[in-house]
C-alpha cells in the first residue's frame, strides 16, 4: 500500500456506496472531509472502529428503492 507524505487520502469504492455516502452526508449537512476527520479521530482515540457503513450493508438493494 503506497503512503505518500502529503495530507491526501485516495480511495476507490463502489459507485453505489459513494452515491449513498454523499447523499447521507448531504442530509447531515457535512462534507466528506468533516465526516472523515471526525470518524478517523474517534477511531484513533478509542482504538476501535464504529459501524461506519452498517446502514449501507443492511439496506443492500433497498437503497435502490429511494431512486
Amino acid at each position: 500500500m503506497a503512503r505518500g507524505k502529503s495530507g491526501r487520502i485516495v480511495l476507490e469504492v463502489d459507485p453505489e456506496l459513494k452515491r449513498s455516502l454523499y447523499m447521507a452526508l448531504e442530509k447531515n449537512q457535512k462534507t466528506m472531509k468533516e465526516w472523515f476527520v471526525k470518524e478517523a479521530s474517534e477511531l484513533i482515540s478509542y482504538g476501535e472502529q464504529k459501524e461506519l457503513f452498517s446502514t449501507y450493508k443492511q439496506s443492500g438493494s433497498d437503497s435502490n428503492s429511494e431512486e
